[in-house]
């Protein structure tokens, strides 16, 4: 009765499934990895940013170029401030309130080719006013704080994307802070956890893509798709094939009207008497003698 898994209509069935369901499986487990690798990786910063304040700072330089592996870290540099050139960041927000990032860059010898390091030294609520900012540290320095990898214009506040008055800057990135100063920028900046009064410290963000944003519970979604897709062939195959069954066992048993379903042919070549046996068997039973009969005359 399962002599039809031997077609080759089933031969396809069978080999698609076989090969659907495992890379079904692990397609769902390639995505659900991503999805603890994000998990673990947003704890880990929840708690680098409650200790960043007394982490243990690591030369800068050991932790450039910036990846998903430094940012988050805390960092030391020394250098000389660049009081020359102070910038504002507009509106950003911390814990709800709406402010403004204080920006200066720090010229050292850590980074290299001796390119300026970009230092938020604070934050302070309200429209950004230059008079309200404190004039940053005189004379060699050394600076303390977390490893940040340079925003994108997605990051700017909604009132930052335009055209932005003297000494205010949208977003942090090197490729807008070159157009502002005479000298190399590096491609990283770093956020101050202890900061002077009136300046309260901004705390460091997850780079894009590794917290528990938008993208991470896609990853889940597309988990539980590709399990949902693995039990939807193991669902059709058990359905093909019990419909497959029920045919050929009413086939077997002459419930099924002629030519619904494939059957053998019978004859007297595999020893069944078929229509033609019979009127064959009828023919000779009438023999020559019959066919004498036939030829008389009653005259």
């Amino acid at each position: 009765m399962y002599r039809f898994l031997l077609t080759p209509r089933w031969w396809g069935i069978n080999i698609f499934a076989v090969l659907a369901i495992p890379v079904c499986l692990f397609m769902g487990s390639w995505q659900l990895s991503r999805f603890d690798d994000r998990v673990d990786r947003h704890h880990e910063q929840q708690e680098q940013s409650q200790s960043a304040a007394h982490a243990k700072a690591r030369p800068l330089a050991s932790l450039l170029p910036v990846t998903e592996d430094t940012v988050g870290r805390t960092a030391k540099v020394t250098g000389r401030f660049d009081a020359a050139h102070p910038l504002l960041v507009p509106d950003r927000d911390v814990k709800g309130e709406r402010g403004f990032y204080v920006l200066s860059l720090l010229r050292t010898d850590d980074t290299k080719d001796g390119k300026a390091l970009p230092v938020v030294r604070g934050w302070l609520p309200g429209s950004p006013d230059p008079a309200r900012v404190p004039a940053p540290p005189q004379g060699e320095v050394t600076v303390r704080g977390v490893l940040q990898a340079s925003e994108s214009q997605n990051d700017a506040g909604d009132q930052a994307t335009g055209a932005l008055p003297k000494n205010q800057l949208g977003f942090i990135n090197a490729s807008a802070l070159v157009n502002i100063v005479p000298y190399g920028v590096e491609g990283a900046w770093i956020t101050e956890q202890r900061t002077r009064e009136p300046l309260k410290p901004v705390p460091p963000a997850a780079p894009e893509g590794t917290g528990l944003d938008m993208k991470a519970f896609q990853n889940l979604g597309y988990t539980a798709q590709w399990f949902v897709f693995a039990g939807f062939v193991v669902f059709m195959w058990f359905r093909f094939f019990r419909r497959e069954a029920e045919m050929a066992k009413d086939a077997a048993l002459g419930l099924l009207p002629e030519g619904e379903f494939p059957q053998e042919e019978t004859g007297p070549e595999n020893g069944t008497d078929g229509d033609d046996g019979v009127t064959q068997a009828r023919d000779s039973a009438s023999g020559p003698e019959g066919a004498g009969s036939r030829s008389r005359s009653p005259a």
